[in-house]
């Protein structure tokens, strides 16, 4: 008997909603990655606790121990990391253009980037605002005191906007001396070029400590005029590498969360704990929704650590510039830091 073709249709779809949901197919950015077997990442040019090289040319930092995370997890080898230099200018074309599998470069995060770039923000990975470097010989204690300033800042950032925009709704006027190298910005207020140095609070630590010629004879202003969330950006469209990298950034969240480290690993995957056993590969193998082996997020934190790890090594107490926590503690110790549950 010759079933209608209404009858047919509803066959059809019943058929396609009981069929079992497929792991995720690997992405073209994945396979590209794996076809070299390297990842690609675009990082900085040198901002020391987010992304430098050494004199030997190793490079270390919070955004580069993302690269790291991901390379393990996808290549199951932290090492096979290939860093691309990049400044302001040239961070968001390099990715577009597919010469960097990831950006992974204290970029912001804001509506204009997401929306109009052809690019995605993946997860935030340090909570960050923009603040002000000045002599103390000036005895300012406040960035309202900069009427008339000249004040070094580098172009193609949100930083050159927040400055303008801020002391426009303060009805301040100052004179922005604008560089289009950071390192010409930073030579260039130490010389006396300018009053004021302004960019993220984090690199200004790294600025006093690293660059000044006499850290002690400099002070950051306590007001952060803007927010700023850093964190890797992808391109659009490959949604399948998306979540490859947003993923890893949760589990090393999570990790923490859980009290799970790079020292503790193995121990911690005899553990009873069903989330710890969900996040180790042990219970469930969450890695074949994400193109991945079952221990991906095992791997991540093998070869990096956990979040806390990360950043107490690269901005935190463990290194030269000595960061609070602050609002980059997990969201159950008083911070912002919060994963979504790998499970």
């Amino acid at each position: 008997m010759r079933l209608p073709n209404i009858t047919r249709g509803l066959l059809a779809v019943i058929a396609l909603l009981l069929l079992p949901v497929a792991p995720s197919s690997a992405g073209k950015t994945l396979d590209q990655v794996r076809q070299r077997a390297q990842l690609v990442c675009g990082v900085s040019t040198g901002v020391i606790g987010f992304s430098s090289a050494d004199s030997q040319g190793r490079w270390s930092g919070l955004d580069v121990d993302v690269c790291r995370a991901i390379a393990a997890a996808v290549l199951n080898d932290p090492n096979k990391v290939k860093y691309v230099p990049l400044n302001a200018q040239q961070r968001f074309t390099a990715l577009q253009s597919g010469e960097v599998d990831l950006l992974s470069r204290n970029t912001t995060w804001t509506l204009t980037r997401d929306a109009s770039l052809g690019l995605t923000f993946t997860a935030i990975t340090y909570y960050d605002g923009q603040g002000f470097l000045v002599p103390k010989k000036l005895k300012l204690t406040s960035a309202k005191q900069l009427k008339n300033a000249e004040i070094c800042v580098q172009s193609g950032t949100t930083t050159e906007k927040n400055l303008s925009d801020w002391f426009k709704a303060q009805g301040i006027k100052i004179k922005p001396v604008v560089f289009e190298k950071f390192e010409a910005s930073i030579k260039a207020f130490f010389s006396g070029r300018c009053q004021a140095y302004t960019t993220d609070a984090s690199a200004l630590a790294f600025i006093r400590s690293k660059e000044a010629p006499r850290p002690d004879d400099y002070a950051i202003l306590p007001e952060l005029i803007s927010k700023e969330p850093l964190g890797p950006v992808v391109r659009r469209g490959d949604d399948e590498w998306f979540a490859i990298v947003k993923w890893v950034i949760f589990a090393l969240i999570e990790a923490e969360e859980y009290g799970v480290t790079q020292a503790n690993l193995e121990q911690m995957k005899a553990s009873t704990d069903p989330a710890i056993q969900r996040l180790l590969g042990r219970a469930e193998d969450s890695g074949k929704l994400l193109g991945l082996e079952r221990d991906w997020a095992a791997r991540a934190v093998k070869a990096v650590g956990n979040y806390g790890e990360i950043f107490q090594r690269n901005v935190g107490s463990a290194s030269p510039l000595k960061l609070p926590r602050g609002v980059n503690a997990l969201w159950n110790k008083g911070g912002l830091m919060y994963a979504p549950p790998v499970r």
